[in-house]
């Protein structure tokens, strides 16, 4: 059911006194992209007619087949709260079109609704998330430049005044409860300066542009607060980075089918096949995942981030945990997954490693109960435990040999963004970092 007509938004903008729509994608790299607009080009916009020039958006296509269409999601629409009083700015979430009517195989907003696709083909009627993205607060110096100075001195679940970002966080949470979000939890993460904000879980297009609202609304408040919000996997060394658990569950005409009563672990045959999937796939997704060269440094034991391909329903050590809740609430929780991911990517990447599972009916392994981060490499080959990747490149080589996940992108997209990254690491394999001269300036 939609939830807005133009009709509502041309009421709603007029009510409203907004003047200016952003419209609103996303590129291949997961960076918000806007065209924004005065008010009286809207109708226009409703209509699927404004154009861009994709030849400027990273990972979208060359200067010589440039032009594209956006077509507005309605049911997207927010008036963003913290714009003036003397008008307002609104935004629509918008997917990729060519000029020829089709679908721009790029669009990576595009490209999960394509798997989306699949998983009803095969019977599944919705795809659940429940994110939890990190962040870390850093003051401003007096130019409005970050500067590596924490915001506070807290710790897991601190209360002011050790929490000096506590303001922040609640200023935050009350911009994204007036525009719609559904708040479950805010708190003070392990490492100091670092915050937690968990939304409700909604259908996976709806949580990806959350996601991606979230973002933004974190970004621009704490902005007010002279601090710098960042979603980089590891900001600092020695403490914990920030990650993105994902949440999964799977469902069929109202009915979550990853639970199932009558087995002695309320998971059902379609969790436990959606599970080894997940698993058999990991190193290979983790480039999406974990897209940056700095999200390895976040993967590395002793900093609760999990390093290790395994599943667990007790500890916290391996890469995929069961949550205790069953019924309704029965869930897959990823925990690889870090907030420099494209959400859209890296939840279309799941998605097709869970579904590969169900198709081919793969047997999960059994759990691992005891703690990984104290086995030592001997013991977990034992046990059938395989590392995540240690670098992007790494996981770049897996990812191009993965023929499941390179057909969920598209070649357009699997070909735009492993080149991309390939730059990436290039210019930090390169790079002389202060580290070095520490190390070996004197010695040598």
């Amino acid at each position: 059911m939609a939830k807005y007509t133009k009709e509502d938004i041309l009421k709603m903008v007029k009510e409203e006194n907004v003047r200016f729509i952003r419209l609103q994608f996303t590129d291949l790299l997961g960076v918000i992209k806007n065209v924004e607009i005065p008010i009286g080009q809207l109708e226009k916009a409703l209509e699927n007619q404004m154009m861009f020039d994709g030849s400027s958006i990273e990972g979208f296509v060359r200067i010589e087949e440039s032009d594209m269409n956006l077509y507005p999601d309605l049911d997207t629409f927010i008036i963003f709260p913290w714009t003036s009083e003397k008008g307002k700015v609104a935004r629509l979430i918008c997917d990729i079109y060519m000029p020829d009517g089709n679908p721009f195989e790029g669009d990576p907003r595009g490209i999960l609704k394509r798997v989306l696709k699949e998983m009803e083909d095969l019977g599944f009627s919705d795809f659940n998330i429940g994110p939890e993205p990190e962040f870390f607060l850093f003051k401003n110096d007096e130019k409005g430049e970050p500067t590596l100075e924490l915001n506070d001195k807290g710790g897991y679940f601190d209360l002011a005044p050790t929490d000096l970002g506590e303001n922040c966080r609640r200023d935050i949470v009350l911009e994204l409860e007036d525009m719609g979000f559904e708040i479950e939890a805010s708190h003070h993460e392990v490492a100091p300066g670092q915050h937690e904000i968990d939304f409700k879980y909604a259908d996976a297009v709806s949580t990806c542009d959350n996601i991606q609202t979230f973002k933004l609304a974190v970004k621009t408040i704490a902005r007010k607060h002279g601090l710098h919000a960042t979603f980089m996997a590891k900001p600092l060394f020695g403490v914990n980075g920030s990650g993105m658990h994902a949440n999964m569950s799977l469902f069929k005409d109202g009915e979550n089918v990853f639970y199932d009563e009558k087995s002695e672990t309320g998971l059902s045959e379609t969790a436990m096949h959606f599970l080894a999937g997940i698993l058999k796939h990991a190193k290979a997704f983790t480039a999406i995942t974990n897209p940056t060269v700095n999200s390895y440094k976040r993967l590395v034991p002793g900093y609760e981030a999990p390093c290790y391909v395994a599943w667990s329903m007790q500890n916290r050590s391996p890469l995929v945990r069961i949550p205790a809740s069953r019924g309704i609430s029965t869930r897959i929780e990823v925990r690889s997954v870090d907030p420099t991911a494209n959400p859209y990517l890296a939840m279309a990447t799941l998605l097709a490693s869970g579904l590969d599972g169900i198709k081919n009916k793969l047997a999960a392994p059994k759990p691992v109960d005891r703690n990984i981060y104290v086995m030592d490499k001997d013991e977990r080959e034992a046990e059938g435990i395989e590392d995540l990747p240690a670098t992007l490149k790494e996981a770049l080589v897996l990812f191009s040999k993965n023929e499941v996940l390179t057909k969920a992108l598209g070649e357009h997209a699997t070909e735009h963004f492993i080149e991309a990254k390939e730059i990436e690491w290039d210019m930090f394999r390169t790079q002389v970092h202060p580290w070095e001269r520490e190390q070996y300036m004197s010695m040598y």
